[in-house]
């Protein structure tokens, strides 16, 4: 199975910021929209993601202060994409090794959604489901 997979249960949807909102903006719009990231862009480019944990560190640095801190200064520049064809085992091992939990899917060159680490494993454990339900039939059918 491959992220495609996911998007198309997940749906396409990325939620984005802009580099001079403050954190405390971004920190609701997460809120409210119950996600652990947004996207940091200008314009159509993505120039950085801001995750719970960037709010964290800048709070443990800053104290209360960071709240009036941009989402720019805060954001993770070094982005990391997924891509349409990549498979569910390839994205998972990736967002392990490199310790992410949000990983924005690409296909070629334009950004077609993010998945969350939740939704890998969710989609993995559906995979084994199926495999095992597919195993269990062909034992018993074979008996």
């Amino acid at each position: 199975m491959t992220v495609a997979a996911i998007l198309t249960t997940k749906g396409p949807e990325v939620v984005s910021a802009r580099p001079d909102q403050t954190l405390e903006a971004a920190a609701r719009l997460m809120t409210e929209r119950r996600i652990g990231s947004v996207l940091v862009r200008e314009g159509d480019e993505v120039i950085g993601i801001l995750s719970e944990r960037d709010i964290v560190r800048t709070v443990a640095a800053h104290g209360a202060a960071a709240l009036t801190m941009t989402v720019g200064s805060a954001m993770t520049r070094d982005v990391v994409f997924g891509h349409l064809s990549d498979t569910v085992d390839k994205v998972l091992g990736l967002m392990t090794e490199r310790r992410i939990r949000h990983l924005p899917v690409k296909d070629g060159e334009r950004l077609i959604g993010l998945v969350s680490i939740g939704d890998v494993v969710k989609k993995r454990i559906e995979d084994v489901e199926q495999e095992a339900e597919g195993l269990r039939a062909f034992v018993h059918g074979a008996g």
